[in-house]
């Protein structure tokens, strides 16, 4: 009997390495997917100065978006067909790919197409990073790891813009593609290594129309939100076809689903509450995190007068409150086996600071604006990830793929349709109040960045500026309001006892 516990105990001590090494590398991976939505974000200026396009500029952050959106569902699928481990090491593979060739690219068009490449592997690196956790970890103990996996996710979101500004101003915008390789490599040699996924691989028949019509909502759907407002007029009839062709793609979609052998996302899913209620928070929580992300910054250095790096710098606030909740509630919910309480606590929170954001002045001192980001911050890290820990702990395991790749694609839809919904509210808040407070007969520049308002005249800067803090205030007014229907949705959640195994 000794022998036996003895032979137990030194298989564990032989197991814990390969498995803590295995989550280093499954981060480094979470990580890169995440910078990459963000990072060249701040480049962008000094891309367009290098290789002309500005007309064409915005696509270089939505043909990433967009491709890698669209994979999400599939790489889930992929996932539970194939095993996590080949198709992981797949999506490594071509977003590294993607990665280098869009270091070299000679021009827009080429710059977008290879972002466009980049994204088709980026759009697996999260989804399947989280679920390759299911195989290796059970339920029970996974909250910890989930928590670390959204402490990562939050931490890539704030740092991306300042990392990519750190690289353009000391390096050249093409390191912002060329890092990715080193870190890349080495997380593809330790899963290759060490990653045992427990899979079964089964008979698979690929649902190819299924693939089709989702791809074509999903695009038309992005187009919609990130062309609305922005690149067209919400007039335009072109915009409202490419809405009305992702309503009739994705009522195809739901029609082959419901004939396919091996549907992409089965409809049973939808039968689940905990897949149900995670999917439309997660959209909630996407739609709020993207919106206070774009705008903050945006506020400290138009009303406060920070440089882009400064302004990086002042919301790791945020950052901090998503790391230490995250890993907080993950390691709470592995020790009582419930979760059920964080995204009720965690949506009131974010409401709450979404509400005292609403209320920033021009004079309000920067130590309380940290305060309302920290309080942001910490409810959005009680949330993310346990909500994917929910889903995957209440669906069969066969479908752990596809259910994550559904919670994840819920709040990447939620962030695209956030910040064109946001965009619209404050660019047409600030246009009408501007039309009330600028004097007639006067002029502003057709583009007004922050240095440039700094530059105002007396009268025409204070009155901008008053503009602008009343428009974020019904930014801030309008998410805290969404949040609320999160924080309702949340009481109807059920905690189910975590699987063991």
């Amino acid at each position: 009997m000794a022998s036996l516990h003895q032979s137990a105990v030194s298989a564990q001590t032989v197991e814990r390495p390969p498995v803590r090494l295995l989550f280093t590398a499954l981060l480094l991976v979470m990580l890169l997917g995440a910078l990459d939505q963000t990072i060249v974000s701040t480049a962008l200026p000094t891309i367009v100065g290098e290789l002309g396009g500005l007309e064409n500029l915005s696509w270089v952050v939505t043909s990433y978006l967009l491709t890698s959106t669209i994979v999400v569902p599939l790489y889930g699928k992929f996932g539970d067909l194939f095993g996590r481990k080949i198709v992981l090491q797949a999506s490594i593979l071509i977003f590294l790919a993607g990665s280098v060739l869009c270091g070299v690219a000679q021009n827009m068009t080429q710059l977008i197409l290879l972002r466009a490449l980049q994204g088709l592997g980026g759009g697996g690196l999260m989804v399947i990073t989280m679920a390759a956790i299911a195989d290796v970890i059970p339920p029970a103990e996974r909250g910890r790891y989930q928590g670390l996996f959204g402490g990562v996710y939050g931490l890539a979101t704030v740092v991306g813009p300042l990392l990519g500004g750190f690289i353009v101003e000391h390096l050249s915008w093409r390191w912002i593609f060329y890092i990715n390789v080193p870190l890349g490599v080495v997380a593809l040699g330790v899963i290759g290594a060490v990653f045992k996924p427990h899979a079964l691989h089964v008979r698979h028949q690929i649902d190819y129309m299924g693939a089709a019509f989702l791809a074509a909502a999903l695009t038309c759907i992005i187009l919609f939100t990130s062309q609305g407002g922005t690149l067209l007029p919400w007039s335009s009839p072109q915009l409202w076809c490419t809405l009305a062709l992702g309503l009739i793609s994705l009522a195809g979609f739901v029609y082959e689903e419901r004939l396919a052998a091996e549907p992409i996302m089965p409809l049973s899913l939808f039968r689940e509450r905990t897949f149900v209620l995670s999917g439309l928070i997660g959209f909630i929580v996407g739609f709020s995190l993207f919106g206070a992300v774009t705008f903050l910054p945006l506020y400290l250095q138009v009303v406060k007068g920070s440089t882009p790096s400064q302004a990086g710098l002042q919301i790791t606030p945020m950052m901090a409150g998503v790391l230490i909740s995250s890993i907080a509630s993950g390691r709470i919910i592995s020790r009582i086996g419930k979760y059920r309480l964080f995204p009720i606590a965690g949506t009131a929170l974010v409401a709450a600071a979404m509400l005292l954001l609403s209320t920033l002045q021009l004079d309000t001192p920067l130590h309380m604006m940290y305060g309302y980001m920290a309080l942001l911050g910490l409810g959005l890290g009680m949330v993310m990830q346990v909500l994917v820990l929910a889903v995957q702990n209440a669906v069969e395991f066969r479908f752990v793929g596809v259910a994550t790749s559904g919670a994840t694609l819920f709040r990447s839809i939620g962030g695209s349709v956030g910040v064109a919904m946001f965009g619209a509210i404050f660019s047409n808040g600030l246009r009408t109040r501007l039309e009330a407070a600028i004097p007639p007969g006067v002029e502003l520049p057709r583009s007004l960045g922050p240095q440039a308002i700094q530059h105002l005249p007396a009268a025409l800067h204070d009155g901008y500026l008053n503009a602008f803090a009343a428009s974020m205030h019904t930014v801030y007014l309008v998410a805290a309001g969404v949040v609320m229907i999160a924080f309702v949705l949340a009481w109807f959640m059920k905690d189910q006892p975590l699987r063991q195994h």
